[in-house]
């Protein structure tokens, strides 16, 4: 991040509304400046048929790179909430000019992350948002997809299975596993919708968060309460962490971060925000939206960006929103780099994948990924993590884990069939002794 008084270039950025059209150009355009370090590429169609693109940057593009982190930025989920859709195409922008002008903050950034940007996860609903004549713009129109399903109501509702499992003893995570055939044949579930579940099975995402429009605030898990009721603080077992995630984003942003800040419309009810965060179901409870589905789908820790008290807001603002968030963007992205990571290996240093990593004291679990990489976010603080599979004996280590970055702790694990066949041989030599030693 630059630091303060620092004088900073111009940018080159075209601070305007990307229609469907215009935002395949931006990215193809942002693509051509720097294809080395980027490429696109689309998850899916939406329920019109257009595409759901992705621009991804980092120093290989292409595939998971073992030990690198998986980041995202899904935007435009409510199709008139736009100002992250834009925000999201100048951070495209802005990576690739801070990458060729030099910037050492960016250049290692993108060479140790592989980043995610989709600027419009409901392209259908921001066309219809955009077709509105004059500036001001409904508050509903284009919020849903062309189906009129509103996608972060969407997604299916693990809240409610964890809920039981906390009382009942059950899993704590990866909640869907081997369900890719039941999610294909949901019928409730908009394309736009089994398209990210989709992509957040098949990459082992680490940290991400969806973009809104309507408030101003960094929202973090759980959305839905335990309770049923409209507003009760709903913690996960990764309260802290979440918590210290959501300030990682609202501190850079002076609007968001500010306690004086008027609530965005007269009657409104910030009262559960504190220094620009809140907890979700503190707030206002969501059944069926994404980033609890994230966080108890896969490894993936996800908050929810709330950017702008107007949610389609005159174009001549996009400037002063960029540089209102331009820092948190940035910021919040380093993030990923904080807490464990390493490798889950056999004794021979074969990759041991879907490993569990655990930590004590919380009561949720991430995996190892296909290469046994793994990358465990925690606030900083003295734990103990231990990591487990089916079939080997389960490794315990104590780690004092920095703000940043993430301390490396690799597990060697050793299977059981190996250690029945050394005690085998400690049993044969012993008898072996005895009988020398007793003249048997």
């Amino acid at each position: 991040l630059a630091a303060a008084g620092e004088q900073q270039p111009e940018e080159d950025i075209s601070f305007e509304y990307h229609r469907y059209e215009e935002l395949r150009k931006a990215l193809v355009s942002v693509w051509l400046q720097c294809q080395s370090i980027s490429r696109i590429y689309t998850i899916g169609q939406s329920f019109e048929g257009r595409e759901l693109l992705v621009l991804e940057l980092s120093g290989n593009p292409g595939g998971h790179e073992a030990g690198e982190p998986e980041f995202k930025y899904i935007a435009n989920m409510h199709g008139n909430e736009a100002v992250g859709r834009e925000l999201v195409i100048f951070l495209a922008r802005h990576l690739c000019n801070e990458y060729q002008r030099g910037n050492q903050t960016i250049i290692d950034l993108i060479h140790s992350t592989r980043i995610h940007l989709m600027p419009s996860m409901n392209p259908d609903g921001f066309e219809k948002a955009a077709s509105q004549p004059g500036d001001l713009k409904d508050w509903f129109v284009g919020r849903s997809n062309a189906q009129g399903i509103d996608l972060n109501r969407n997604f299916p509702d693990l809240d409610r299975i964890v809920y039981v499992n906390e009382k009942e003893g059950g899993a704590n995570n990866h909640l869907l596993k081997n369900m890719k055939k039941a999610v294909d044949q949901n019928t409730k579930l908009a394309p736009e919708t089994k398209s990210v579940i989709h992509w957040l099975m098949d990459i082992p995402f680490v940290l991400s968060a969806n973009l809104h429009g309507g408030d101003i605030v960094a929202n973090y898990p759980y959305d839905e309460t335990r309770s049923g009721s409209v507003h009760e603080y709903s913690a996960s077992p990764d309260d802290a962490t979440f918590k210290s995630l959501a300030r990682a984003y609202s501190s850079y942003n002076p609007v968001m971060s500010n306690p004086h800040r008027a609530p965005c419309r007269k009657n409104d009810d910030d009262s559960s925000f504190d220094e620009g965060i809140t907890n979700g179901g503190a707030w206002y409870s969501v059944p069926g939206g994404m980033q609890d589905f994230n966080y108890l789908s896969s490894n993936c820790f996800e908050i929810t960006l709330e950017l702008s008290c107007d949610k389609f807001p005159a174009e001549d603002t996009l400037k002063m929103y960029w540089d209102q968030n331009k820092d948190s963007l940035i910021n919040y992205i380093e993030q990923v780099h904080r807490g464990v990571k390493g490798f889950v290996r056999d004794l021979q240093g074969n990759p041991i994948s879907n490993a569990s990593i655990s930590v004590e004291g919380i009561d949720h679990d991430i995996t190892s990924a296909k290469d046994g990489d793994y990358w465990r976010l925690l606030a900083p603080g003295n734990y103990k993590v231990s990591a487990s599979a089916p079939g080997y004996l389960t490794v315990i280590k104590k780690v004092a884990v920095p703000s940043s970055p993430a301390a490396r702790v690799d597990f060697e694990l050793e299977s059981l069939v190996e250690r029945k066949e050394e005690e085998k041989e400690e049993l044969m030599d012993w008898w072996k002794m005895m009988s020398e030693t007793l003249n048997f």
